[in-house]
């Protein structure tokens, strides 16, 4: 078995780092985790390289970090000297064992004469994106495992755009990571003697300033700031993760004076230990959150998640308490107010264009409709809307307005190139001026867009199927339903079938070709316009089933997403069983 001849491999290295040593001695009286540890090799997906820490090839450890890095290394060599000497620019987050993989990142790539720029300290992602053009870098590496549990870490890479790595490349960079036999005797030299030639540099408050400079940009209207400002209460929670300086400092310099930040949450801490996930899409982690805006009376909570790329929002509803937003509903506030706001000032630009996934609500494209602008839709994950403005950049078709995805992630301005929590806690906190400035609330802003485009509602469901059976299980649920797709789902006809695995749509007779990349994802669209898709996650060992539905009241979308959910999930039970 291919698990235990690269255990044995690994049991046998004479040089293996101690503490993994001892983790491995541990994981032999464990045979399942054992094989789980062994019995791959770690995939990039959507988001890269992520997993558990730990021993093994399907864990995150030094060496799976030098095999990645190493793979980067042979495709920049490949590239030239140019290249090579513009370098990668690389960030870490909070988590266990950040800074230290940041640093074998750097050592693996810097001995092949690699210029690398290490943050000297922790960053959030969508500053490693910035970082890459503000330093012209080539590439970029972020460590980290975004809003994922404390035993995980992760290696995202990115292009010399800010964005992670379109699939093209991504494939390029696989298959030089896959030429690496050995990750146990990847090369990596010493880091004094690097930073001594000039081949690490470390790097940090000039970038820090230049990227603020650019976040006071996404500002569309200091007036209605200036106008609540004294009365606006803000509660912020970086739950334990990157986000506290750069939030805090991003409301400052746009002019907001009263936020609180939930001092149990301020540090960061790899453990997480007040929250059981910190993932701003998790309700339970606004938990303190809410206690704040009770004492301090807030307007609005924000959060953000490790790596601060995501943000959730929450604000009092209509009987007074707080709750929190999904990513789709805080999306069509943000983009509803840009657009009115950019076409009162008579800056919205005629080929303006929102870029959105196709998990993502439909509402963001009536919106735009209704302004007269287009809605492109792009597989999940963000790098596919980078790769979306870097097109629009290079022919100028179109320009980019808004970018955003149902998991919590928002791109404003373009000078990042991954969802960027700061700008959209910037713009929400400016919104929520907006509502303030007219007496209204968020939420009753958000009734009144409802009002205007439908009752809109979306709903996620995830199984989470772990190790080599699990992996089976997502796969044999996939087969079943493109196999003998659904007719009907809670009462409705299924109208067309959408298979973004053959890149085909097929609706009636009518069959037509989807202009997306290849991914292993079904979508459903039944009749009055619900909706359901099926999704494997790159990242974590889950299986995610969307779900949006649209309805003439708030009750009745409530209603028809209950309906739906449950008609599939019965679908899915039967063909786990």
């Amino acid at each position: 078995m291919e698990w235990q001849t690269n255990f044995s491999k690994w049991n046998r290295f004479e040089k293996l780092e101690e503490e993994l040593k001892g983790k491995l001695a541990e994981l032999e009286k464990d045979p399942t985790q054992l094989e789980d540890s062994f019995y791959k090799t770690l995939e990039f997906g959507t988001g890269g390289i992520r997993g558990e820490l730990g021993p093994g090839t399907n864990r995150m450890n030094i060496y799976t970090i030098r095999k990645a890095s190493e793979g980067l290394a042979r495709y920049i060599e490949e590239n030239g000297e140019d290249a090579k000497m513009r370098g990668v620019a690389i960030a870490y987050d909070s988590r266990f064992k950040s800074p230290e993989f940041a640093m074998e990142a750097a050592r693996t790539l810097s001995s092949h004469g690699i210029q690398t720029y290490v943050f000297e300290s922790l960053r959030s992602t969508p500053k490693l994106s910035f970082a890459v053009r503000y330093l012209h870098a080539y590439s970029g590496i972020v460590i980290t495992a975004s809003h994922n549990p404390p035993e995980y870490n992760g290696f995202k890479v990115y292009g010399d755009d800010g964005a992670q790595l379109p699939p093209l490349v991504a494939d390029e960079v696989i298959a030089k990571v896959n030429e690496v036999d050995d990750e146990l005797t990847v090369a990596v030299g010493d880091e004094e003697k690097l930073k001594a030639a000039g081949l690490i540099n470390i790097i940090g408050d000039t970038v820090d300033q230049a990227y603020m400079k650019q976040i006071q940009t996404i500002n569309v209207n200091p007036d209605v700031i200036k106008h609540v400002a004294d009365d606006f209460k803000i509660v912020f929670t970086p739950l334990h993760g990157t986000g506290n300086i750069p939030v805090r400092k991003g409301l400052e310099a746009i002019g907001f004076k009263h936020v609180h930040v939930v001092k149990e949450q301020e540090l960061p801490d790899s453990n997480f230990p007040t929250v059981t996930s910190p993932n701003p899409e998790e309700h339970a982690a606004f938990a303190l959150a809410i206690q704040y805006g009770e004492k301090y009376d807030a307007d609005m909570l924000i959060g953000t998640d490790p790596d601060a790329d995501r943000v959730g929002v929450a604000v009092r509803n209509s009987q007074g308490n707080y709750e929190v937003l999904t990513g789709n509903q805080v999306g069509a506030l943000l983009l509803h107010y840009l657009i009115t706001e950019k076409q009162k000032q008579g800056e919205l630009a005629s080929n303006a264009t929102v870029l959105k996934t196709i998990v993502t609500s439909e509402i963001g494209r009536d919106i735009a409709a209704a302004h007269g602008l287009d809605t492109i839709d792009t597989l999940t994950g963000f790098k596919f809307i980078g790769e979306k403005i870097k097109e629009y950049e290079q022919t100028g078709e179109r320009s980019f307005l808004f970018g955003y995805e149902e998991s919590y992630g928002y791109l404003i301005g373009d000078f990042v190139r991954d969802k960027d929590a700061v700008q959209a806690c910037v713009l929400i906190a400016e919104v929520g001026a907006y509502y303030k400035s007219k007496n209204m609330t968020v939420y009753e802003g958000l009734l009144d867009i409802f009002k205007q485009y439908g009752y809109y509602k979306e709903g996620l469901e995830s199984l989470t199927l772990k190790g080599k059976d699990g992996v089976e299980q997502i796969n044999a649920i996939l087969t079943a339903f493109r196999n003998n797709p659904p007719v009907k789902m809670a009462e409705n006809a299924v109208v067309a079938v959408e298979d973004y695995q053959t890149s085909k749509r097929v609706a009636g007779d009518l069959e037509e070709d989807i202009l997306l990349p290849k991914s292993n994802v079904l979508k459903y669209r039944l009749e009055g316009g619900s909706w359901f898709c099926l999704r494997p996650s790159g990242t974590e060992p889950k299986i995610k089933f969307y779900f949006g539905v649209k309805e003439d009241t708030l009750d009745a979308s409530e209603k028809a997403l209950e309906k739906l959910k449950t008609s599939v999930m019965h679908r899915v039970n039967k063909e786990i069983k």
